[in-house]
């Protein structure tokens, strides 16, 4: 079991139970994206990418160039359900490639799909925040002691004014209080 270190390890059976928590999020909002954007393919190759990761494939340079495709394909989407399916969908083939350094910045990595995909609920349910804070506890739920272990590694989520970062942070939270 190959390790990754810095300022702790990461194993490549940790990333793969974050990768596999990030594309569970991706693959529920990647037909927002596709409803958009029918011919663009890059989103979906993302998670293609992350799903080979995930089911045992060498970690390799597709997770890299998959993820910032799918990212330029959020930024030429049209609605902000779009470019935010399209983000989580860059945000799993990326959690591959996760850095062992302990900044906040990080915990995007492993919770932000979460969080987008809570977002596009909330905006394809053209509802409160209620719709958002039961998919972050459906998110929550699904979150296995693996992933709970690394997550608690970093530092809190960093603060943010978009409602994604106050999703993510609302996650976040809670995943650290059922981990200890």
């Amino acid at each position: 079991m190959t390790s990754v270190s810095g300022d702790f390890e990461l194993t490549m059976d940790e990333l793969r139970a974050v990768a596999r928590y990030a594309v569970v999020s991706a693959e529920e909002v990647l037909p927002v994206f596709e409803a958009d954007s029918p011919d663009d393919p890059r989103p979906r190759a993302a998670v293609g990418a992350a799903r080979e990761f995930v089911n045992g494939a060498r970690r390799t340079k597709l997770q890299r160039t998959t993820a910032l495709d799918a990212h330029r394909a959020a930024r030429e989407a049209t609605t902000e359900a779009a470019r935010l399916a399209a983000r989580a969908a860059g945000d799993a083939a990326a959690a591959a490639y996760l850095h062992p350094i302990a900044k906040a910045s990080q915990v995007g990595h492993i919770l932000r799909a979460a969080a987008s995909a809570a977002r596009v609920g909330e905006l394809n349910a053209g509802a409160g925040p209620a719709v958002g804070l039961e998919l972050i506890e459906r998110a929550r739920r699904r979150a296995t002691p693996a992933l709970i272990d690394v997550l608690c590694r970093y530092p809190l989520a960093p603060p943010g004014k978009s409602r994604v970062a106050e999703l993510m942070s609302v996650l976040d939270a809670s995943l650290r209080a059922a981990g200890r």
